[in-house]
């Protein structure tokens, strides 16, 4: 399991490596997945974990997959690419904390936190929520930086977004946990199997890092 979502093996070189089947490499792995995937915690876990944080930082990223132009729900133009949209909170230290199911990659950022609740679900735990201008609008306790040109922008508000871009910084090595599995950094397999291998990935990674 850890070959295969650690270092990306595929089915072939798992079977070839541990002398099995292929058939059978894949019924370990599914099994294996759905097992993890129980044990991630759901979103108002998470919360329960947040609301003893100061702050959270909340981001997106995208998990790349092998699709086609034609597949235009799967299309990213923030990124230029298909994948899947995973939301992704993380504490003051930089640790993550939760992973959300995985959408197309054409969904937007905040379109993606209403989707799930996240907003709403920290707005009742009352923690506050540093994200970027891709959640401008959010409310409640998502803060945002200002929108517009920098030589616009007041000397306040300047200064207001340089502080919040570095306590966003905080949160660089939690956004980047998912591309550490190099099986996330280009899925090839069904795109309703990845939201359980992001699950078990949250599961090993916050078992790990315990």
């Amino acid at each position: 399991m850890l070959a295969h979502l650690r270092c990306g093996h595929t089915y072939a070189q798992l079977a070839a490596g541990f002398k099995v089947g292929i058939a059978t490499v894949y019924r370990y792995v599914a099994e294996a997945v759905e097992v993890l995937a129980v044990l991630a915690p759901d979103l108002a876990a998470a919360a329960r974990t947040a609301a003893r944080k100061t702050f959270v930082i909340l981001d997106g990223t995208l998990l790349p997959i092998d699709r086609i132009a034609a597949d235009r729900p799967y299309y990213s133009g923030k990124h230029r690419k298909h994948g899947m949209n995973v939301q992704l909170i993380a504490d003051p230290f930089g640790r993550l904390l939760w992973a959300s199911p995985a959408l197309p990659g054409a969904v937007h950022d905040i379109k993606a936190a209403r989707i799930h609740g996240i907003i709403d679900v920290l707005a009742e735990a009352g923690v506050p929520c540093w994200a970027d201008k891709g959640y401008q609008g959010a409310g409640a306790t998502v803060r945002v930086p200002y929108r517009g040109r920098w030589e616009k922008l007041s000397e306040g508000q300047r200064a207001a977004n340089v502080s919040h871009a570095k306590i966003r910084a905080l949160g660089e090595q939690a956004m980047a946990t998912p591309k550490s599995w190099r099986l996330l950094r280009k899925l090839r397999c069904s795109t309703t199997r990845i939201t359980d291998l992001v699950k078990a990935m949250l599961a090993l990674h916050l078992a790990t890092s315990s």
